[in-house]
């Protein structure tokens, strides 16, 4: 730890609304107290979020301090027409309100750093930073500045991104103030044991002298990627295990379509409502994983080196994750599948996958180039190093 650190080091953190923007900064929180409890110090965080953002559950359940601040969501289109939209306006009209609440949190609560990781409360509290001369860290998950760190770019002290492609996609003005960090990663993902999912699950259909295949489509499952497992479903299980998380609204009617399978190819599938703890040990199991491409998802699967089949989510703001999958696809470390994914061009793309370990392997090689375990570090060096100018 930087020696000139103070001992009681004091940290905004804003970002938030959808695990994306939550996690890295309560995953780059931990890592900053583990930091300065390491060198003899202490830590005082406040988060500052929205009253209906993930981050409202998170932080307090972290005992982290919690305040709110009034802030309005943007509506994009590529109509500018449509921007000028009564809710539009209306929310626009609230980020004034937002800033001065902003102001006076960070006025009196004197941090040393403000970090931002992105989503619309961002902003009010990345100005209100400014305002009150408190230097500004950004960090940005995606390959692409998202909209509120585009807005917070030209006041941050440094921006954090989490890949060398994000570099040439700043604006000239701030690139000298960028540097790659990588997306943090809960370290416990990264701690799993092939054989704990085996007993933990009751795995014991699974043949594995196979490949196994981990399907994902978030919390609450993809209707779109469970619908092209279903229909591919009695090929996959003749090629690999597979543990199917489809969200805990869905188990019913893929359960249900999965009866007729012979008894041979349904022991081998294992399907689950939702993974919890033991997701470090069903990422340990995978061979191969089919999802959605989400900066932490690819933030995970490269620090692990997975190979990965992903089906962006089309209507993610400004197509992010159809840029990140095509970003990794593009590296040989995944296969995107966008436009209209169906259960032939699932087979197409996990078939080769499947069968060919060598082409695993290599796949997993070019992911890991790409994952950046030590993300959360990083990040945490470059909170310190603005806070001592």
């Amino acid at each position: 730890m930087n020696t000139s650190q103070p001992q009681a080091f004091r940290l905004v953190v804003t970002g938030g609304g959808t695990g994306g923007h939550t996690y890295p900064a309560l995953t780059a929180t931990r890592a900053l107290q583990e930091r300065v409890s390491a060198g003899g110090g202490t830590l005082d965080v406040l988060w500052i979020g929205t009253a209906d953002g993930l981050e409202a559950r998170v932080a307090p359940a972290e005992g982290i301090a919690f305040a709110t601040v009034a802030t309005g969501k943007i509506r994009r289109s590529s109509n500018p027409l449509r921007m000028v939209s009564p809710a539009n306006v209306r929310d626009m009209a609230r980020v004034p309100l937002g800033v001065a609440q902003a102001r006076k949190i960070i006025a009196d609560f004197r941090p040393d750093v403000v970090l931002a990781t992105g989503g619309y409360v961002a902003v009010p509290a990345g100005l209100a930073a400014r305002m009150c001369r408190v230097p500004l860290v950004l960090h940005e998950q995606t390959v692409r500045l998202g909209l509120a760190n585009r807005k917070l770019a030209g006041s941050a002290t440094r921006i954090a991104v989490s890949s060398e492609s994000t570099l040439p996609l700043l604006p000239e003005t701030v690139r000298s103030a960028a540097v790659v960090t990588g997306n943090p990663v809960r370290p416990e993902v990264l701690t799993g044991h092939a054989d704990e999912a085996i007993t933990a699950l009751g795995l014991s259909g699974f043949d594995r002298r196979l490949p196994t295949l981990y399907v994902t489509g978030g919390a609450q499952g993809a209707q779109q990627i469970n619908d092209v497992v279903r229909d591919a479903l009695p090929w996959l299980l003749e090629r690999a295990n597979v543990v199917h998380q489809c969200g805990p609204a869905n188990v019913e009617a893929l359960r249900s379509s999965a009866a007729g399978l012979p008894p041979n190819l349904a022991a081998r599938y294992y399907l689950t409502g939702f993974v919890g703890p033991e997701l470090p040990d069903v990422l340990a199991l995978a061979d191969v994983v089919v999802s959605r491409s989400g900066a932490g998802t690819l933030a995970e699967l490269t620090a692990l080196g997975k190979p990965a089949v992903f089906v962006p989510l089309a209507s993610s703001a400004g197509n992010e994750q159809a840029h990140n999958a095509r970003h990794l696809e593009e590296a040989g470390a995944a296969v995107a599948l966008t436009g209209d994914v169906t259960a032939a061009r699932l087979r197409e793309a996990l078939g080769p996958l499947l069968a060919d370990p060598a082409r695993r392997a290599g796949m997993a090689e070019a992911a890991r180039a790409h994952g950046r375990p030590d993300a959360a570090d990083r990040l945490v060096d470059v909170i310190l190093a603005a806070a001592v100018g």
